[in-house]
């Protein structure tokens, strides 16, 4: 039944040629959710898979970036905020789009979706369009450390985290006077505060007048989204052996990245951020710092340190992963990314665990299997409680639920996502995908 329901979600949130986030707050594309989204589609529509990461490519700049979110055009004008008119800008393709970027997921996720059903033509169409990704933010996000900077909170993934509030304190910004339409859907105590919104607003105006070059008084390297340009780099390498490419400029890149992030961000058992504009760490309790696991050249000491941390820390041995350090003063476990257990942050350091420690990735697998069946498929979780925040059927949740249980099981089930919707055509397959997605 739990994958059913899954399925069920994902269908219902599927617009034709892609995965809206949750029907009701996010009602348009986002670029990591895309990504996530599309690792579970592989494992009962592959085609879906592809047409969800296409589709969002088919939005990229001529620069490269991937903007981390595309407008759908039947969307009203003030259902969400910030909207197209915010932002003001088009992607060559004349979507309607954001002028920021997320963690670069996208290249795993498109050698995941091979995996399930190899399609090198598909790698061969998308593989220049995430090199492109890659190259734009080496281009106009690197430091001379080799670092990548992100210049917005949004753009880490984990927007709200305590992380950002002493970066954040430094951004000055007036009351905005917007009506916000998230509260109409979400508790007021599980989203950031309208404090938190007004700065959020202040440096994505700031970015958008520099003509989304310049960034304002937000500019950090963070540990999760360069561990996600390292995992993929290390993943092109193998995308362009199948292409026909050379895999070694990736290779070398993967390995430049882990060796800066190891001397520049690790700190003390957790890789930590870095303030840009300071060239000071900002020390904190984010299980960001644990996703670098997922680096396949990270050493064995810092894998060692970096286990013991989400051991004594985090309480992994309980098998459940909060996105934020419950001893902190700051952890709180219902608000937006100040506490709660996230399914695609926990599948993030599950990936990383499960070659080197199966013995904690089965409980943190688990862990996930549990939360979805005590609240549904909810945007986040109470870490202690497994209440369910946030949206209700919300699209990650659904289809990374759906990889878990391929790769781990579930009470006996194999380990086999296929054998959801295995009629062909039963649960409604996107049509064909023609070359229009990446025009």
């Amino acid at each position: 039944m739990i994958l059913r329901d899954a399925v069920r979600i994902l269908v219902g949130n599927w617009d034709g040629s892609y995965t809206v986030p949750s029907r009701r707050l996010y009602p348009h594309q986002w670029s990591w959710d895309s990504a996530f989204i599309a690792i579970g589609n592989a494992r009962w529509a592959p085609r879906r898979a592809r047409s969800e990461l296409l589709t969002l490519f088919g939005a990229q700049w001529r620069d490269g970036r991937v903007p981390h979110i595309v407008f759908n055009p039947k969307v009203p004008l003030g259902a969400y905020f910030p909207g197209p008119e915010f932002w003001d800008v088009r992607a060559p393709s004349g979507s309607a789009t954001s002028g920021i970027v997320q963690p670069p997921v996208h290249a795993l996720a498109a050698w995941r979706v091979h995996q399930a059903e190899p399609d090198p033509a598909f790698l061969r169409r998308i593989y220049p369009r995430l090199v492109a990704q890659q190259q734009f933010l080496r281009t106009a996000r690197r430091s001379a450390d080799g670092l990548i900077s992100i210049v917005h909170p949004w753009e880490s993934g984990m927007d709200n985290s305590p992380a950002w509030d002493a970066p954040l304190a430094a951004v000055e910004a007036e009351p905005s006077g917007v009506t916000r339409r998230d509260l109409d859907h979400v508790s007021a105590h599980e989203r950031p505060t309208d404090r938190d919104y007004e700065r959020y607003t202040a440096l994505a105006r700031a970015y958008r007048d520099s003509g989304y070059r310049r960034p304002g008084a937000f500019c950090v390297e963070d540990p999760l989204f360069n561990a996600a340009y390292g995992v993929a780099e290390a993943t092109l390498a193998k995308i362009a052996d199948v292409c026909g490419g050379d895999p070694e400029p990736h290779l070398r890149e993967a390995a430049a990245v882990t060796e800066a992030m190891v001397e520049h961000l690790y700190d003390d058992g957790l890789f930590q951020a870095r303030d840009v504009l300071t060239g000071c760490p900002i020390r904190s309790n984010s299980a960001a710092g644990l996703v670098p696991l997922m680096l396949p050249g990270l050493p064995r000491e810092i894998v060692n340190g970096l286990i013991g941390t989400a051991l004594d820390r985090f309480g992994l041995k309980d098998g459940v992963l909060p996105s934020f350090a419950p001893a902190a003063p700051e952890f709180d476990a219902a608000r937006y990314w100040r506490g709660p257990s996230w399914i695609n942050l926990t599948w993030l350091v599950w990936q990383g665990l499960r070659h080197r420690r199966p013995d904690l990735a089965g409980p943190l697998a688990d862990s996930v299997i549990r939360a979805i069946r005590q609240a549904g498929f909810r945007e986040y979780f109470d870490p202690f409680s497994l209440l369910g925040h946030g949206c209700h059927d919300f699209s990650w949740s659904a289809a990374l639920l759906l990889d878990v249980v391929a790769e781990h099981g579930l009470d006996g089930v194999p380990p086999a996502g296929r054998e959801v919707g295995q009629q062909p055509g039963s649960l409604g397959e996107a049509d064909d995908i023609g070359d229009h997605v990446l025009a």
